[in-house]
């Protein structure tokens, strides 16, 4: 019986500690923006869209920001969802391919590189 009561607490305490692990980290997404050549672009616009209807049309951007010195784009508390995303800077844009970043993996910190031309 104690036995049972022992290996009962040890699964209920692994249960609790797994979700509150899982809680204290937000879903994150830092995003690198490069050009054609492999370098690094500071101020480049980001726009994430959860539809594809709204990136089309360009509206009801959920995230947006400008990529730093680094060429980096940090968003927190994001949904573990797939996003549609524009990047430019002055006539670059990243048309022609990764306009979708896929799912996030939740209560991560997921990467992506775009790259601009």
């Amino acid at each position: 019986m104690k036995k049972v009561f022992l290996l009962s607490a040890i699964l209920i305490l692994a249960f609790v500690f797994t979700d509150a692990s899982a809680q204290l980290f937000n879903t994150s997404l830092t995003i690198t923006v490069r050009d054609e050549t492999g370098n690094t672009i500071e101020g480049a616009e980001v726009k994430l869209f959860k539809s594809e209807q709204d990136y089309l049309k360009e509206q009801n951007v959920v995230m947006e920001g400008t990529s730093d010195a680094k060429g980096l784009v940090k968003l927190k508390k994001m949904e573990a969802l797939s996003y549609y995303v524009i990047v430019r800077k002055d006539d670059k844009d990243n048309s022609g391919g990764g306009e979708v970043i896929g799912k996030l993996e939740e209560g991560k910190f997921n990467k992506v590189t775009i790259v601009i031309q």
